[in-house]
């Protein structure tokens, strides 16, 4: 089962740019539209909207493409 993560946690995950950190905004449960993109969220398929540290963009990702950090 993949990892519970919770508002405020400071996560990592892969882009094709090279690993990137950011801070979970809320876990997403239904459908919904994030940066104009369709996220097909459910109770049983959840995903995670995350704010990068970087570029301050948000994003929704799949918890087990999330690493949380200490």
């Amino acid at each position: 089962m993949a990892q519970q993560l919770k508002q405020g946690d400071h996560v990592r995950w892969n882009t094709p740019q090279g690993s990137t950190t950011g801070v979970v905004q809320k876990k997403l449960t239904a459908e919904t539209h994030v940066s104009g993109q369709k996220v097909a969220a459910s109770d049983d398929d959840p995903r995670y909207l995350v704010k990068s540290d970087q570029s301050g963009k948000e994003a929704a990702h799949k918890p087990e493409s999330l690493e949380k950090l200490d």
